[in-house]
């Protein structure tokens, strides 16, 4: 029998993944506009802060995965076009700086927990998220955030990969262009995960 999404998104067994919320990823002095301006026009951000406030008041933990770069550029990949964007932007996202920090909008509490990430698009393979959630019974990710071009279907797919229950909020997550997001929504990421609204999803949590 189907589970119902409420099951699937038990508080005790969910952890929300945030995926390049930041300053400049999608913040208002990002490195990648073009990302900022769908992230914000498309109600992304303020989907994704829902998200958010919801489940901290749930007792579902927040995780954020930023990017960093170093300032001496060791260990960059600058092969492929992504990450010589990156590279080549004005916008450096060094540690300490307001680039790597989570928007305002978002936020950091205490109990939140944060994975720095120098490589690749996912965090699984570059960093303890997937112990940490095993340490903790964690069985479902509810990725948000950037992009659906490359790091929030890297992470669902290694979520996946590694027997975790998905749940995408469409709403909380964006991409460009936009018809390509829904596109990958709808003829990829809904065959290995289940795909929901940001309403539904805290309606859940709330319901409890």
């Amino acid at each position: 029998m189907a589970r119902s999404l409420a099951e699937i998104l038990e508080p005790s067994r969910t952890a929300v993944v945030l995926q390049e919320c930041q300053n400049g990823i999608i913040g208002t002095e990002s490195g990648l506009p073009a990302m900022a301006e769908a992230a914000r026009s498309s109600g992304c951000i303020d989907a994704v802060a829902r998200l958010v406030h919801a489940a901290r008041a749930a007792g579902v933990r927040v995780i954020h995965s930023v990017f960093h770069q170093r300032p001496d550029g060791w260990g960059d990949n600058t092969d492929l076009e992504l990450f010589k964007v990156i590279d080549e932007s004005p916008v450096k996202m060094y540690p300490g700086s307001a680039a790597v920090e989570v928007l305002d909008e978002i936020g950091v509490v205490p109990a939140d927990f944060t994975i720095v990430r120098h490589h690749g698009v996912s965090p699984f393979p570059v960093s303890e998220l997937d112990s940490v959630l095993r340490n903790e019974g964690v069985t479902t990710i509810v990725p948000a955030g950037v992009s659906v071009n490359w790091a929030i279907t890297g992470l669902t797919f290694d979520a996946v990969n590694r027997g975790y229950d998905v749940v995408i909020a469409r709403d909380a997550v964006t991409g460009i262009p936009a018809d390509y997001v829904e596109s990958a929504i709808d003829n990829s990421l809904a065959f290995v995960s289940t795909i929901s609204v940001t309403d539904d999803v805290i309606a859940c949590w709330s319901a409890r």
